[in-house]
């Protein structure tokens, strides 16, 4: 064999391991550590000192996006994973609490978009957990990348495929330890958004805990919320949603996006000793659903000016 051929020999064969690898491990070919081209992202991953927020409920998460971990003294459960570049973050941020990401046995989501759910393949890599999500997130997650029906479909940046997704019905409860979770179906932002609740004790003061998904009706352009082919319910689940929120026992709200919840003015006022607890809010889920309803009513409008035209 020739030296040309050789190296072509050569070059086949690494061609030919890496589209193994690429089949059996899909995150080497996804990049589980790149940077997700994204302009605020650098912004949302900005490190953020992980703190509790009641009880065993602890915030793990980059600043501007929220990952929560409960734990339990037989393993712990994480919602939300970030990007795929917020992964190491919060794995450190739990070990700083002085928790391990090999106790981590469950990992949920609330909605599948890559600021979300970008780092759970990476999680589950680092913890071993099992991951549970919707009917519709879990297919999304099983294949990676970006969900048809999805308002943010046309563009959106797809997400790293995730090993052995678990189903779960609406209204489900998860157990991990003493941590029992509930699983709330909330579409609308996405078919298969999912709002989380659960009790936090400290002492004998119990709170109900309310991890609520995104409702807000943001899409690529041209899609329309009010008459859409690939979403065509998309306005009876936004009201399923509100109305879930409207009705839920709701003492401290934790939103995917923190600020929409207005966690850090509400942890400063907290820092600073006020009492009650700034966190405990019995109204902010009623809040949180007529401010949606507020947005989803402004985008219909736009939509019956514009025809439907919206921007990111």
């Amino acid at each position: 064999m020739g030296q040309d051929s050789t190296r072509a020999f050569v070059t086949m064969k690494f061609l030919c391991l890496c589209l193994l690898l690429c089949f059996y491990y899909p995150a080497f070919c996804l990049g589980q550590t790149r940077t997700t081209p994204c302009a605020r992202c650098v912004q949302w991953n900005r490190p953020q000192k992980p703190f509790r927020i009641w009880g065993n409920t602890f915030y793990v998460g980059p600043h501007g996006l929220s990952s929560i971990l409960i734990t339990s003294d037989h393993g712990h459960v994480l919602i939300d994973g970030a990007l795929p570049e917020s992964a190491k973050q919060i794995a450190a941020n739990i070990q700083s609490l002085g928790f391990r990401i090999a106790d981590v046995k469950l990992i949920l989501n609330s909605h599948v978009h890559f600021d979300h759910a970008g780092g759970i393949a990476e999680l589950q890599r680092m913890s071993g957990a099992r991951v549970e999500a919707s009917e519709w997130s879990a297919k999304v997650l099983s294949h990676g990348g970006v969900g048809k029906g999805d308002p943010q479909f046309a563009g959106g940046t797809p997400i790293p495929l995730v090993a052995n997704v678990q189903r779960f019905r609406d209204g489900e409860q998860t157990r991990v330890g003493e941590i029992v979770i509930t699983a709330h179906l909330t579409p609308g932002h996405t078919p298969g958004g999912t709002t989380w609740t659960w009790k936090s004790c400290e002492g004998a003061a119990c709170r109900n805990m309310v991890y609520a998904d995104s409702l807000a009706p943001i899409s690529s352009d041209g899609f329309r919320f009010s008459s859409s082919s690939d979403y065509p319910h998309a306005l009876p689940e936004f009201e399923k949603s509100f109305t879930f929120l409207e009705t839920v026992p709701c003492d401290i709200l934790i939103t995917t996006h923190p600020e929409a919840s207005s966690l850090w003015d509400r942890l400063q006022s907290r820092d600073k000793g006020l009492t009650p607890d700034p966190l405990v809010n019995l109204s902010a889920c009623r809040e949180l659903a007529r401010q949606a309803r507020a947005s989803l009513r402004d985008r219909l409008a736009e939509e019956h000016v514009k025809g439907g035209h919206h921007s990111k």
